[in-house]
């Protein structure tokens, strides 16, 4: 019977690991990739790589391989993925949000609510497209660009192409933003004489899509604004969590009615433990240098992740997205520079 054992035991690793290796090598070369000074200072950070390479791979070599691969890329793309959102936590603590100030929180939670309102809006009733697009490309754009996009997917149980088309806008437009906001500052602070680098630095955070674009934007223009701008978007990283809570809510009155009962709607408990792990992080108990360890073990892990949607993913299925993802994905962006501005400058202007 032990032997019986040791063999199916076997077997499940031996099926599960081609496609978690094939995985893997896509992070760890990303992840390299990312490190590169030319590619760091354009703020294509490691998850973006891994699902562009996920894609070129998936799209060419990928389909030769599949029948052996598929297991372990599915599981990277679901079960490693929640491994990995819980351990983002450990990137977070609650001092974070007494740094940024009543008037982050409230910008936070206003840009959140609103940009994420604004795509439901505009992404059914204006450009018809399906829910899940809309919300996944809301997310993305709300919260922390392609982490939400990933997040979000096992919430609404969207198809690979759906997510690939959200993680496309954030990757554009918010590359566009790494270079578009420094220039902003330079045309608004003579504008604005009162416009303070740490304002602009939680502007900054509080309206763009991923954190690496954040670092960068705020690196080009001052350290006190990158140290707001990453406070600010750290501290909506942490809404992450109860946003996917109100979304399961969502999903769960939304779904159709089977004999008499709604589908059942799996709760997002790997969101509650991601704030479980950030409330643990912020008592301070683990050392830094062992958090260090866990965030570049965080980071291969969604790097997976995002290879393994990208793996999935297949070109045809862009195609037939059309452009309108795309144009809800740029309304977005705009509502964020401008409307987002309005925003900072009102709440900043009744906080102080």
């Amino acid at each position: 019977m032990a032997d019986i054992s040791i063999q199916k035991h076997s077997h499940g690793i031996a099926h599960f690991a081609p496609g978690l290796l094939l995985t893997a090598v896509i992070a760890l070369a990303t992840a390299w990739l990312a490190n590169l000074p030319s590619v760091a200072q354009l703020g294509l950070g490691a998850l973006t790589l891994a699902i562009i390479g996920g894609i070129i791979l998936g799209n060419t070599l990928y389909p030769t391989v599949h029948g052996q691969c598929d297991a372990g890329v599915q599981f990277a793309k679901q079960k490693l993925l929640r491994l990995g959102i819980i351990l983002y936590g450990f990137r977070l603590t609650f001092q974070q949000v007494l740094d940024v100030g009543v008037s982050g929180v409230v910008i936070d939670v206003l840009m959140l609510t609103s940009t994420f309102a604004l795509a439901c809006w505009l992404g059914r009733k204006i450009l018809k497209l399906d829910r899940e697009t809309a919300w996944l490309i809301g997310a993305g754009s709300s919260i922390c660009g392609a982490a939400a996009v990933l997040a979000t997917e096992p919430v609404i149980k969207a198809e690979s192409s759906k997510v690939a088309v959200a993680v496309a806008t954030v990757v554009i437009f918010g590359t566009l933003a790494i270079f578009l906001y420094p220039a902003i500052w330079h045309s608004l602070s003579p504008l604005l004489p009162g416009l303070s680098l740490s304002e602009f630095g939680v502007y900054t955070g509080s309206t763009m899509h991923e954190v690496a674009q954040v670092v960068a934007a705020g690196h080009a223009i001052s350290p006190e604004t990158e140290n707001a701008a990453v406070i600010a978007k750290m501290l909506r990283v942490m809404m992450l969590a109860p946003f996917l809570v109100v979304i399961g809510v969502m999903m769960r009155r939304g779904s159709p009615v089977t004999h008499g009962e709604k589908q059942r709607i799996t709760f997002p408990w790997f969101a509650l433990a991601f704030i479980a792990v950030a409330l643990f992080n912020s008592a301070h108990w683990v050392p830094a240098s062992a958090i260090a360890v866990i965030n570049q073990l965080d980071n291969v892990l969604l790097a997976m992740a995002m290879a393994a949607l990208g793996l999935t993913t297949h070109i045809s299925q862009l195609r037939r997205a059309g452009l309108r993802p795309l144009l809800l994905g740029l309304m977005l962006f705009i509502w964020l520079i401008v409307g987002g501005g309005a925003i900072n400058l009102a709440v900043h202007h009744w906080l102080g």
